[in-house]
């Protein structure tokens, strides 16, 4: 099992972590962060892999994934 930790306050919410992800564990939250955007958030804690592909895609380095 992995663990993803989202610097939510550093996302800009462009999806590209939500859309590569193959367990599909990360949504765009409904909240907005202080720069006005609705950031990543690991939504499905039991099915994420470790893979890193998450931060792999993502443009702003907002994902640390831990296996």
């Amino acid at each position: 099992m992995g663990k993803i930790i989202i610097d939510k306050e550093r996302c800009k919410g462009c999806g590209l972590c939500a859309h590569f992800c193959p367990k599909k564990c990360i949504v765009i939250a409904d909240e907005i962060n202080q720069k006005g955007y609705k950031p990543a958030a690991f939504d499905k804690e039991d099915a994420c892999i470790g893979c890193a592909i998450c931060a792999t895609m993502c443009p702003d380095v907002c994902i640390e994934v831990y296996k």
